[in-house]
């Protein structure tokens, strides 16, 4: 239950969490970010972990007292790195085990929907699908798992993972550190954590509606 409640919370108010983990040492709050940005991109697990909201509020607690504040360059630093490695790890286990994992049927978020809805976006953007994948929930976790278990050439998928790694922490990040000043964005944080959730869910709700009529369609053009 612990974990869970530890999941909402993340969810519902990132910011409450990150100034919980900033009472311990800002540099104790940076770890963190690190570990949660890098499971959401490095471990097919966990795709519900909320990567855009987390880097807005971390770019929000960039301001203020040194001693109440996240180090902006320093936590840049920091998830780039956690993006760059959590989707390089995400394609070697794809690579070496992604056959054998979706064999098992053990893994409920690797849903045919999901997959079906990360080929097809891979599909249609080729090797550019790994930087665009970045910036949509879920398609974010399951792209570089795919293209490794579909054999993309490392070398391929190492420029626009660092790429995309880069630019997608860095934007969620900056706009957190210059709009989360702003009085209406501080007195209705929560909502825009909300409209954060929801522009980033769109695009892959989007897609799997489109997917799944069209899976209809065919299969009734196929009775």
């Amino acid at each position: 239950m612990n974990f869970i409640n530890f999941i909402s919370s993340l969810l519902h108010n990132p910011m409450a969490v990150i100034q919980g983990w900033i009472a311990q040492g800002p540099w104790v709050a940076v770890g963190f970010i690190f570990l949660v940005v890098f499971i959401e991109t490095g471990v097919v697990v966990m795709p519900f972990l909320p990567g855009d909201s987390l880097l807005f509020a971390a770019g929000v607690l960039c301001h203020g007292e040194a001693s109440a504040a996240l180090p902006l360059w320093e936590l840049l630093l920091v998830v780039w790195v956690a993006a760059i490695l959590g989707d390089q790890c995400n394609f070697m286990i794809g690579h070496f085990l992604g056959q054998r994992i979706i064999a098992s049927g053990r893994i409920k978020a690797l849903t045919p929907e999901r997959i079906q809805e990360s080929q097809d976006f891979m599909d249609k953007w080729g090797g550019l699908s790994i930087f665009l994948g970045r910036f949509f929930p879920f398609i974010r976790t399951f792209v570089p798992f795919l293209a490794g278990m579909g054999g993309m050439r490392w070398h391929s998928f190492f420029g626009f993972n660092v790429l995309g790694g880069i630019v997608w922490s860095s934007l969620f990040t900056l706009l957190g550190y210059f709009f989360g000043q702003i009085p209406f964005v501080q007195t209705h944080f929560e909502w825009v954590i909300v409209g954060i959730i929801l522009i980033s869910v769109i695009p892959a709700a989007v897609g799997a509606f489109k997917s799944f009529f069209s899976s209809r369609k065919k299969e009734d053009s196929e009775k």
